[in-house]
């Protein structure tokens, strides 16, 4: 049996560590590289492993003691690109204030290539434990973990309120409405959830990934599109996600991706809001952005950046009907 105690919750908030990571085979979809989905799956599991140096792991929290660990927010900057195999060493420094009702981290993630150490990810991460409701109560929380449990994902923050919603048709046009942006419908499925009930922070990031998918296909340019016509990829220095309320399994989930800004035809910001219907309103349940550039393949090995063409910069614009 795990004991929550106050040196293993000192460690916790105190003391940093260090562990390996490796990026997993499923993120290289181009090339050798990749993606920033999996990148943030390495901040994620270097956290669960501060929380497992320090005594207190994941499954010991839930089965003992009815917690849940939930990342809240992550906020990621890419920094160098991974590449298949690649074996890196992950930081995570405690970041957490006395009046915080989340835990909070500091993830670093550097790896060695040609002798060189690169700092490759940059990630400040909050975690909440959710306390469990769909099973029988576990007892009282430990008082060290109190004021980070909440018996709701977002109870720390300012809930926005929910706004009535027609049908499926007219939501969809009333969240893209005057808005650069691309909205769907989808039923969470299980395997996005975690804890029994409820969508995960990956199942977000596997969203955000998505988002751009659907929207550049909507607006001509599609991933495969540019791969095939100029071995143009989308590559990402910078997303980020924040929890906001629980949306859960075969819920229906409205997601909207909107283009924000354009810079300098070389990066453009998008920003990604999640919201569920639930007694006839419209609740939000996460908010993001993502920065995206486009990089040319040179070779199997190497990439570089490039600036956006007439056709990408219409696209991005809403105006590919006009080009």
């Amino acid at each position: 049996m795990t004991l929550v105690t106050d040196t293993a919750v000192k460690a916790l908030l105190d003391t940093a560590t260090s562990t390996q990571v490796r990026p997993r085979y499923e993120g290289s979809n181009i090339c050798t590289w990749i993606g920033f989905k999996h990148v943030n799956y390495l901040v994620e599991e270097a956290v669960l492993d501060h929380f497992r140096q320090a005594g207190l792991p994941a499954r010991a929290l839930y089965e003992e003691h009815g917690l849940g660990l939930d990342l809240v927010s992550i906020d990621t900057r890419i920094l160098h690109a991974f590449h298949m195999d690649d074996v890196a060493e992950a930081q995570v420094a405690p970041w957490t204030k006395d009046d915080d009702g989340t835990l909070g981290f500091k993830v670093t993630i550097s790896f060695e290539r040609d002798g060189e150490i690169h700092k490759a990810v940059t990630s400040k991460v909050r975690v909440s434990l959710r306390t469990d409701t769909y099973l029988e109560a576990a007892g009282e929380v430990p008082a060290q973990l109190a004021r980070f449990a909440v018996a709701r994902l977002g109870d720390d923050l300012e809930r926005e309120p929910g706004t009535a919603a027609p049908s499926e048709e007219e939501i969809l046009a009333s969240l893209t409405a005057g808005q650069n942006a691309y909205a769907w419908k989808w039923n969470i499925p299980y395997p996005y959830c975690h804890f029994t009930e409820r969508i995960q922070m990956s199942g977000y990031l596997r969203l955000m990934e998505e988002g751009k998918d659907r929207f550049v296909a909507d607006r001509g340019i599609s991933i495969k599109t540019l791969l095939d016509d100029r071995r143009w990829i989308p590559v990402v220095p910078r997303s980020d996600i924040r929890i906001l309320d629980e949306a859960l399994m075969e819920e229906d989930l409205y997601t909207v991706y909107t283009v924000e800004e354009v810079f300098k035809d070389f990066t453009y910001t998008s920003r990604m809001d999640w919201y569920v219907l639930r007694d006839g309103k419209l609740v939000k349940t996460a908010t993001g952005r993502i920065v995206h550039g486009y990089a040319l393949i040179e070779n199997r090995r190497d990439w570089k950046l490039v600036t956006f063409d007439q056709r990408v910069v219409d696209a991005l614009h809403g105006k590919a009907a006009q080009a």
